[in-house]
């Protein structure tokens, strides 16, 4: 079964804010592992019936850099937004940077892509 996925953030605070804020996520837990000198924040829908989200700090990294797009590893997130258009007027105003104007994937699909704090790249997906 899987579980969750987790991103690196430069910044634990900004990332919880962001995701809350933007994508209705609740701060389910958040604990220190010493053995690997990160923290960890688990986020989820507050209904709790998505997918987790894990936020990862290590203390001791120093460059938080995202490659460019054609060289990245880890494409995007991907998240269902009810509206598409408010959705991105409402990022725009928060100064999140939109890589993607929505487009029409098909019929009963509209797609837009928009980065978070640190450069992950994220899907936001309208189904009608």
């Amino acid at each position: 079964m899987f579980v969750h996925t987790s991103i690196r953030t430069s910044n634990m605070e900004r990332s919880i804010d962001f995701y809350s804020k933007f994508f209705g996520l609740k701060l389910q837990r958040r604990s220190e592992i010493k053995q690997t000198n990160a923290e960890i924040a688990f986020l989820q829908d507050i209904d709790r019936k998505g997918c987790i989200l894990e936020l990862t700090y290590y203390h001791s990294q120093n460059k938080f850099l995202q490659p460019q797009y054609e060289e990245r590893l880890f494409d995007h997130l991907g998240f269902e937004v009810a509206d598409i258009n408010k959705t991105i007027a409402e990022l725009k105003k928060g100064n999140v940077t939109v890589t993607d104007e929505p487009f029409k994937l098909n019929e009963h699909t509209t797609i837009a892509f928009i980065e978070d704090p640190d450069g992950t790249l994220i899907e936001l997906i309208e189904r009608k």
